[in-house]
């Protein structure tokens, strides 16, 4: 597997290992990331070039694209990393505001991914984006409404960009992770209890890691997924194959 990728959302967690992960295997990646801070660890790293840009705005997802065609002449990956989860409460009074912040990024941040880097993957004779979806968008989660609604937007642009640009030869997936341990999840507060109730939760008994997750993403991108569009890959240890209504079965 080689080519010309671009993984936004890569300055940590699932996003660094699949921008670490595609470059390792072949791939000339673009890192992209809201924060110059987070793309340090790109400082010598062969095959993987750093772009600040925030993903919600329609000229960075065209400079990113554009960074990617000028470095390396095509583009054949994109995965739409970039995500923002916070906990939002219906009446608080910062509710509409993150809502706006989170769709825009989780949401809009993939259309406008899409709108970009499409065109360009078709251009250079077909490819893969990857929306990094959750679980959260097929099934909710309490007092995380914003967060839960953006991933459901996520998921199903993405099938539709699936049927569009099929006939182009761009395959558009989504995988879904479960729970996993990155910064994202902790957000630094996460207490030992709590992550032993998240983890009595999940029927493989064990969260997720970054580079588990990145697999995934890199095999609905490689030519092993050839046939494989409008799809969306689970990847939670069994969380969302449970009714919820009984705990599942623990050692």
């Amino acid at each position: 597997m080689s080519g010309s990728a671009i993984v936004t959302g890569a300055g940590a967690g699932i996003g660094e290992a699949t921008a670490r992960m595609l470059s390792e295997r072949g791939h000339s990646v673009i890192a992209a990331d809201v924060s110059a801070e987070a793309l340090t660890w790109t400082d010598g790293v062969e095959g993987v070039t750093p772009f600040v840009g925030d993903v919600s705005q329609e000229r960075d997802n065209q400079l990113m694209v554009a960074t990617a065609l000028d470095a390396h002449g095509r583009l054949d990956v994109l995965v739409l990393n970039a995500g923002i989860a916070r906990r939002t409460h219906w009446t608080g009074d910062d509710a509409i505001e993150a809502f706006d912040r989170i769709m825009a990024v989780n949401a809009r941040g993939v259309v406008l991914g899409i709108r970009h880097g499409a065109p360009a993957i078709a251009e250079s004779g077909g490819g893969a984006i990857v929306v990094v979806g959750s679980t959260s968008g097929v099934r909710a989660d309490p007092e995380r409404f914003a967060y839960d609604a953006s991933k459901a937007a996520a998921i199903n642009a993405a099938r539709a960009a699936a049927l569009d640009w099929a006939v182009k030869g761009v395959r558009v997936n989504v995988m879904a992770p479960g729970p996993t341990m990155t910064a994202i999840l902790q957000g630094g507060r996460i207490t030992p209890e709590h992550l032993d109730e998240l983890t009595r939760n999940i029927p493989l008994q064990r969260m997720g890691t970054p580079e588990e997750q990145a697999e995934a993403i890199c095999f609905l991108a490689s030519p092993a997924a050839s046939f494989i569009t409008g799809a969306v890959l689970m990847c939670d240890g069994g969380v969302t194959a449970q009714a919820g209504i009984f705990p599942p079965p623990r050692a």
